[in-house]
């Protein structure tokens, strides 16, 4: 019985334990929700990305303990890379803006710099 068992484990599978009482539901239609809406929400969207994306790690541990229905892996996984591709994009469309403002600030800089010059 136990050569069995064993060849049924594959090498780096989290090993879960057998839940000692009934599982919490899982959040992986919320998780997978927040994912997408941080994706498309505007300003705010960063801000849905992060919380989609504690939750879903949150959630995750808690499948691999057991403690959690496991049903919802593959959801709650979607959701947290939604979330990460959330925060990136965000973040780099934060600093894109921030070179443009640079850009767009040191060119009035230069104008105004050149006009005084040419000013009796």
């Amino acid at each position: 019985m136990l050569g069995a068992m064993q060849d049924q484990i594959q090498p780096g599978s989290p090993i879960q334990a057998p839940p000692a009482g009934p599982q919490q539901p899982h959040r992986a239609g919320i998780i997978l929700a927040l994912g997408i809406v941080g994706l498309v929400f505007g300003c705010g969207g960063w801000i849905l990305g992060i919380i989609a994306w504690v939750m879903a790690n949150a959630d995750l541990a808690k499948m691999d303990r057991g403690v959690m229905d496991a049903s919802g892996r593959s959801t709650t996984q979607a959701g947290k890379i939604c979330a990460i591709v959330a925060v990136v994009l965000h973040l780099i469309t934060l600093l894109i803006g921030i070179v443009w403002m640079v850009f767009v600030l040191g060119v009035m800089g230069m104008a105004a710099a050149a006009g005084a010059k040419g000013s009796p």
